[in-house]
């Protein structure tokens, strides 16, 4: 991770995510190059949804194993096969260190999963803004026991530290502090380019170089689904 965002030349070949009395984080290097190139498919899906790796052992937050759980089997697999095309990159970012417990699963093992009906619909937003893309679980408040995106889905609220400083995700949901007082058109700008209705730039990490590759249909379905969230006030310290 350089001052601007990620190192083109460096891409998912690992780095240091969160340091904190709890843990220290790493980000695996997972192109070719790394040890996943020699897990099965099945192996490399199953650490993904279920965050257990082949030798039994589990990956721990903040990768967000629970909204992961719900990728569709075709969304995983695809995700599997890019992997295993990524140019290779030699690097050892290091192993992750918890001193919290950790549980012995995330829940019972992952049989099938089905996608919903592709559209322009709140029901394929909540999918693609959940296990696709989490962005509910960014834009919502961090407690003891992770993200609260149960009980306070898309009030804000994650505070981010990173070359840029800290940054505190905003609310999302469809009250007056959310996104009431925005146009779609303002929202779409805001996802994909990161500039706010008056020309600012918005700060890192929202990857909007990303977003900004979602098909219209995508994007009319995220917005569909923020529309829909339950109003609630800022989290404190969200801005």
């Amino acid at each position: 991770m350089g001052p601007e965002g990620p190192l083109p030349d460096m891409h998912l070949a690992g780095r240091l995510v969160e340091k904190s009395q709890a843990f220290t984080a790493i980000a695996p290097n997972i192109t070719p190059a790394a040890r996943i190139a020699d897990w099965s498919d099945a192996e490399l899906a199953r650490s993904i949804r279920e965050g257990l790796r082949p030798d039994g052992s589990l990956i721990g937050p903040p990768m967000p194993i629970p909204l992961y759980r719900g990728l569709s089997d075709d969304d995983v697999m695809s995700m599997v096969i890019y992997l295993r095309q990524i140019p290779a990159v030699e690097n050892d970012p290091g192993e992750s260190v918890y001193n919290i417990p950790l549980p012995p699963a995330y829940g019972p093992p992952v049989e099938s999963v089905d996608a919903p009906e592709r559209g322009s619909t709140a029901e394929y937003g909540a999918y693609l803004a959940g296990p696709v893309a989490h962005c509910i679980e960014c834009h919502s408040p961090m407690g003891p026991q992770g993200p609260m995106s149960d009980t306070h889905a898309g009030a804000g609220g994650f505070e981010f530290h990173g070359p840029w400083g800290t940054v505190i995700s905003p609310n999302i949901t469809s009250g007056e502090d959310g996104i009431a007082g925005y146009s779609d058109e303002e929202l779409k700008a805001m996802i994909t380019r990161g500039q706010r209705p008056d020309g600012e730039a918005m700060s890192p990490p929202m990857p909007y170089a990303n977003f900004a590759r979602m098909t219209a249909e995508d994007l009319d379905a995220v917005i569909a689904y923020m529309r829909e969230l339950p109003p609630l006030p800022d989290w404190a310290g969200a801005d």
